[in-house]
């Protein structure tokens, strides 16, 4: 498989695009580490210097500053990255990389750092031989203004490649090093996609019950939702076997309940987003289920109603 390298003297020139929570969070831990240069890929006209605000887990304030690439030197910055780290919601993905693209080196590695799935698939076709790495973190923060956000949880952060993505380079091993160094508790996968399934096991069973029922994650323990937390699993259990992904329903549901005891007094990002009548990701995750389903001709009745219940409520946004 193809590797790419890159030179040992330089810094390594990190850009990310989408300034979400997530986004901010990984800014702020990858700057911690000197060998790095990093910046915001910015819709704005012309760039700029922006001041961050960083509240750490045991409530330190760190203040930054930092580099926000306009689109008039898109064409000088973008060409000289050598990793394009996306943060953008799952359904934002190919909207905001197809722009994009065309500018970067064909030595830049993208990694695709969101929940759900899906997105990977939508832009192979676009990279023209760029590396593509995959990867979830279930670390917390929260956005407390447009330039300010809280570290509120640790959680693991899973990295990795694919056997689906084996025909493109693969991450520089500086890179590898300097991601797992800069990101507690992450870890790198030579085969992501079983993590990815099993996270998005956890994310299709929480996250739109909070949002239809409005309830926070721990009252899903009740017994009045066990069999369509059970249903919708397995019927994601039955569509991952046909992709060639094997799991175990039993510790899928485990996990499931343990993220619901773990994260009792939370709100899931799509009950969120449903109270601030935001678009959900709700595509990237029973929809994903959905969509593979279609390429077998399988069934996932559970998983269709969830999805057609929150569209019903985002169709009622004012």
């Amino acid at each position: 498989m193809p590797t790419q390298s890159i030179k040992k003297s330089a810094l390594i020139k990190i850009c990310i695009l989408g300034a979400g929570a997530i986004g901010q969070l990984i800014y702020h831990q990858l700057a911690e580490q000197s060998q790095s240069q990093l910046s915001f890929i910015s819709r704005d006209a012309f760039s700029s210097v922006q001041s961050l605000h960083f509240t750490t887990l045991d409530e330190q304030i760190i203040n930054r500053k930092a580099a926000l690439i306009g689109q008039a030197d898109y064409q000088t910055h973008l060409s000289q990255i050598d990793l394009l780290i996306v943060c953008v919601k799952a359904y934002q993905v190919s909207d905001a990389l197809k722009p994009i693209l065309p500018l970067l080196s064909t030595s830049t590695h993208i990694l695709l750092l969101h929940n759900g799935m899906g997105p990977h698939l939508e832009v192979i076709s676009l990279l023209k031989g760029r590396g593509l790495s995959l990867g979830t973190t279930s670390q917390g923060a929260l956005k407390l203004d447009k330039w300010q956000v809280k570290q509120t949880g640790s959680g693991l952060t899973q990295l990795g490649s694919s056997q689906v993505l084996t025909q493109l380079p693969q991450l520089p091993v500086p890179l590898k090093q300097l991601l797992l160094t800069a990101i507690p508790h992450s870890n790198w996968y030579s085969e992501i996609l079983p993590l990815l399934w099993q996270k998005l096991a956890v994310n299709l069973a929480i996250n739109p019950l909070t949002a239809i029922f409005n309830c926070p994650n721990g009252e899903l323990a009740a017994d009045k939702y066990n069999q369509v937390i059970a249903d919708a699993v397995s019927e994601l259990v039955g569509v991952a076997k046909h992709d060639g992904i094997e799991l175990d329903l039993d510790v899928l549901l485990q996990r499931v309940y343990q993220v619901i005891e773990l994260t009792a007094n939370n709100f899931s990002s799509m009950h969120q987003d449903v109270q601030h009548q935001r678009k959900t990701e709700i595509d990237a995750i029973n929809g994903f289920v959905l969509q593979r389903a279609a390429v077998h001709q399988l069934k996932v009745p559970v998983n269709q109603s969830l999805l057609q219940q929150i569209k019903q409520i985002e169709a009622k946004y004012e």
